[in-house]
């Protein structure tokens, strides 16, 4: 009965997690996309630290997966506000991006909303959020044309 209730419960949390997801379609590959985010972010002074291939890490262990890759970007001036109103939001940041393949061969590109944060942290009234909500919507969209 115990293992019954800890799965249900982890099913209601992956539910909840999946539905603070913003998802968009793009009309490019996964590698055209993840390039033009990258090149939106740097014209916009955003910090791109990392792009993880996980395509690319299945291959290197002899196994496949759909093509996905995970953009690590950020903003210092926006990030820092938010963590020095509640440092807990650390483990929110910086902010990411999925862009995949998904199962109908379609380029998806997926991220948490920031506006979210304001909920899960003690962030209320922070104007930024709103602000960076909005950038990566843009960046988003614009990305995905």
């Amino acid at each position: 009965m115990k293992l019954k209730v800890l799965v249900l419960s982890l099913f209601a949390v992956v539910a909840l997690s999946a539905a603070n997801l913003t998802i968009k379609s793009s009309v490019n590959s996964v590698d055209k996309t993840v390039a033009k985010l990258q090149k939106i972010m740097i014209s916009k002074g955003i910090t791109v630290f990392n792009v993880i291939d996980f395509r690319a890490g299945a291959k290197g262990i002899g196994s496949d997966m759909t093509d996905a890759k995970l953009l690590i970007f950020g903003n210092p001036k926006l990030g820092t506000r938010v963590m020095q109103r509640d440092i807990k939001a650390a483990i929110d940041l910086p902010m990411k991006i999925l862009v995949f393949k998904d199962f109908d061969g379609k380029t998806k590109i997926e991220y948490k909303d920031p506006k979210n944060l304001e909920k899960a942290y003690d962030l209320s009234g922070l104007g930024v959020l709103s602000k960076l909500s909005n950038a990566m919507n843009k960046i988003a969209k614009k990305a995905g044309m």
